[in-house]
């Protein structure tokens, strides 16, 4: 079953395809987004608003979102806590 997680202004994800969750400010992050551009293979998500989040899949994609990746760390982590407490039952 798939779980998905909201990254913000109605905007959801598959939680199982996320390798990670980083901030866009730092250079290589940066080169990074500027390459997957080039590649076709980044999702801008903000909706116009400034990107916050840089979330890298294992499909090789990157998605931009407008929440903080703690925020949408947190929300994954409620997500994870959730089939945790289900599969302990």
């Amino acid at each position: 079953m798939s779980r998905f997680v909201n990254i913000g202004y109605g905007n959801i994800i598959s939680a199982d395809r996320i390798i990670a969750i980083v901030s866009p400010e730092a250079a290589p992050v940066k080169r990074l987004i500027r390459e997957q551009r080039e590649r076709g293979k980044l999702i801008d998500a903000t909706c116009g608003r400034k990107t916050r989040a840089a979330i890298i899949t294992d499909s090789d994609h990157m998605i931009l979102a407008a929440n903080q990746p703690e925020t949408i760390a947190s929300r994954l982590g409620g997500i994870t806590d959730a089939k945790e407490e289900s599969d302990n039952e």
